[in-house]
């Protein structure tokens, strides 16, 4: 599976969700990749930036964003 798939799982999920704000945890984020999140997702909040890398079209694109980071626990994301 390559970079550019591995997170659509996520932009699915996501799109389907009725809420406007909803928080995961990275271990629910990794059940939903169905794999694991790299070591940068834990460490760096760069990683969550709502753009510039693969991983952010997919909340980009399912209509989401970025909206706190508790780093290796937890994501909150908020409809656009």
């Amino acid at each position: 599976m390559g970079m550019t798939y591995k997170y659509y799982p996520l932009e699915r999920y996501l799109s389907i969700q009725n809420n406007n704000r909803i928080e995961l945890t990275f271990s629910d984020i990794e059940k939903i990749i169905g794999d694991t999140l790299p070591p940068f997702a834990h460490k760096y909040l760069a990683w969550w930036a709502n753009g510039g890398h693969i991983q952010a079209y997919a909340w980009l694109n399912a209509g989401w964003r970025v909206d706190e980071v508790k780093l290796g626990d937890s994501v909150v994301f908020v409809r656009e």
